[in-house]
């Protein structure tokens, strides 16, 4: 080999620096500290070698006489060397750098190129799930698997209002009500939610398909199974939507991207499976986030219905902005690290992001399997424990789904809780609560552990790269509607080694044990967007549910006035599968209260209430049937 050749070999293992265990191959390094602009030249050619590379027996057999290969080898290994220090590991000698080099190229990239193969040339997680499990229990023993179903408050006395938008803004057990006493028809009822959103999807950007034809057909199967005597339940006939993350055969399934815009996946994802069953009936595909990141997607931007100049914020945006609107009963939407917590709370709407493993999430994209959950988007309390109660339980193709045996929250005495409240709690919900019995006290959640959101954005990070591994090697971030936003996150996530991605998790672990010490209470009220305890929450798999708690004026309003608003919200926490604790609070909370009962002026603008930069108006295709 000559000595030019023997250098090339040796630029290449430059480059293979996930020897150390790295998740993929380090990028481009710059030429400031390395040598000349000659050797970062020959450095970039061989990148497109390294990337064409057949695995193979290391190239190495240089002539040991050979004095000038022999430099060569030194000054290459010192680059290999200098390189390591992106991975905080530049403690190797070069003779150590040779060896992990030679491992790297014989036997790690022959397994992670085979590995690949099997399990990474489908994007978006749907398949072959990580074995790797997280259990948020506390302690060894896990809660029995004994599932018992809600006792609902029986409701007398509601009757079908006039005006149709007085129906839309109806409770989930109302509207099941007027249903189950044939006062209104499931056809009619999705007749109503379908012209709302046909009529408010485009101004708020929230819509992406409507599922027209299903709806009427499911509704149809609806009314002749009640005129059989054939009653499902509260959710029998009602309309509702799903987060563009969640499959349903005959429709788009788009994640929010413009590479995925076309993408139709024959499969049902479970919570569709459990709502069917149900009897609930899906009118739309609401919008995610362009892969389940922020309200960017590729058909624009999702406003809030509270202040229309302003965006819903998370990636659960069309759940929560439709909800909000009056455009669904309830919503499905998903979180990972905030995406149901605060489009929640922006666009004034209660939530719930159940404990971990809740809610099975077979078809459904994936960004982290330690953390996503799904949770409903819903008119009150009382209606988010309505939809919990119908899509939580075991998934067999989910492995980290469970039978949690939750408490029912529809009779938990919570004048048996003690509760307690952040600094920036919204005193108005502890002071109700104590005015009906709670015991509430000053709390604080006290843990050691400093890098929470770093823990998180690892995490997150990482996993969300194996299941977009095709998708950035092939380019397609390029195209990706925000920049800023997962190709940069992708892109440094490549640099993260799997053993620092072990030592978060095992972080993780030393922070839940400290929550778990920390968490003398039943249940704590604040603030539900701080970003710290969004992070903290999610790592720990606690539940929170989001519930609304005001009105402000905006900042900087227009001289003429306006009936925009800003929404405030508080969010109750509870240990991992005390959800009903959580459910319990706010529903004692909004018993007494009206907050969650007002109407965004999405119909109501004042005269300076202009939207800037008007969006297009969006017809969603429709494919297909049930």
């Amino acid at each position: 080999m000559s000595s030019d050749a023997c250098s090339a070999t040796w630029i290449r293992v430059a480059f293979f620096v996930s020897s150390l265990g790295s998740f993929a191959v380090m990028q481009q390094i710059t030429n400031d500290n390395y040598g000349s602009s000659l050797l970062e030249s020959q450095r970039m050619e061989n990148l497109e070698t390294i990337l064409s590379h057949k695995p193979g027996p290391f190239p190495y057999s240089c002539n040991q006489n050979n004095t000038s290969c022999s430099v060569k080898i030194s000054e290459d290994a010192k680059l290999l060397r200098d390189s390591l220090k992106f991975f905080d590991a530049n403690f190797f000698n070069d003779t150590k750098a040779e060896e992990m080099a030679k491992g790297a190229i014989e036997l790690n990239i022959p397994i992670f190129r085979a590995n690949r193969k099997l399990v990474a040339s489908h994007n978006g997680g749907l398949h072959d799930p990580s074995v790797l499990v997280f259990n948020p229990e506390w302690g060894s023993k896990e809660t029995p698997g004994q599932r018992k179903p809600f006792s609902y408050p029986s409701l007398s006395g509601v009757k079908r209002p006039d005006d149709d938008e007085d129906i839309t803004f109806m409770s989930v057990l109302e509207l099941g009500q007027l249903v189950k006493t044939k006062q209104i028809t499931s056809q009619e009822l999705t007749r109503i939610f379908l012209q709302r959103l046909k009529r408010y999807g485009p101004v708020l950007e929230s819509v992406v398909s409507y599922t027209e034809d299903l709806a009427y057909k499911q509704a149809k199967e609806a009314d002749d199974l009640l005129d059989q005597g054939k009653y499902l339940g509260p959710l029998h006939g009602i309309p509702y939507g799903l987060k563009d993350i969640i499959s349903v055969p005959g429709y788009r399934t788009t994640w929010g991207s413009t590479t995925f815009e076309n993408q139709k996946l024959n499969m049902k994802a479970w919570v569709y499976k459990r709502l069917r069953s149900a009897g609930a009936v899906l009118v739309a595909k609401l919008v995610t986030g362009s892969l389940a990141y922020d309200d960017i997607w590729f058909g624009g931007r999702t406003r809030n219905p509270w202040n229309i100049e302003e965006f819903s914020t998370g990636s659960s945006a069309g759940p929560a902005s439709s909800t909000s609107a009056g455009l669904v009963p309830f919503a499905i939407g998903s979180e990972t690290a905030g995406s149901i917590t605060y489009p929640a709370a922006r666009c004034g709407v209660t939530a719930l992001r159940p404990t971990f493993g809740t809610v099975g999430r077979s078809g459904v994209m994936s960004i982290s399997e330690s953390l996503d959950k799904l949770g409903p988007f819903c008119r009150s309390a009382r209606d988010c424990a309505v939809i919990l109660d119908a899509i939580r339980g075991k998934d067999l193709d989910d492995l980290s789904s469970r039978d949690i045996s939750l408490g029912d929250p529809f009779s938990v005495d919570i004048t048996k809780l003690t509760v307690g409240y952040l600094e920036d709690v919204e005193m108005e919900v502890v002071n109700v609560l104590a005015s009906k019995g709670v015991n509430v006290v000053p709390f604080k959640l006290n843990y050691t552990v400093e890098s929470v959101q770093g823990i998180l954005n690892i995490t997150m990070d990482v996993d969300m790269l194996a299941h977009f591994d095709e998708w950035q090697r092939s380019g397609q971030d390029d195209v990706y509607e925000a920049q800023d936003q997962w190709p940069v996150e992708l892109r440094r996530a490549r640099m993260i080694p799997a053993v620092d991605y072990l030592q978060a998790q095992r972080a993780r672990g030393k922070l839940i044990q400290e929550i778990h010490e920390s968490f003398t209470v039943d249940a704590f009220i604040g603030n539900a967007t701080d970003w710290e305890r969004v992070c903290m929450g999610n790592l720990v798999g606690m539940p929170v549910i989001v519930v609304p708690t005001g009105l402000k004026s905006i900042e900087n309003p227009p001289p003429g006035g306006t009936r925009r608003r800003t929404t405030i919200t508080t969010g109750i926490y509870a240990p991992p599968s005390q959800d009903h604790i959580a459910l319990a609070l706010g529903m004692a909370y909004q018993s007494v209260t009206d907050h969650h009962k007002k109407r965004p002026p999405i119909d109501d603008l004042g005269p300076n209430d202009l939207i800037p930069d008007p969006p297009r108006v969006i017809h969603p295709h429709v494919w297909g049937h049930d």
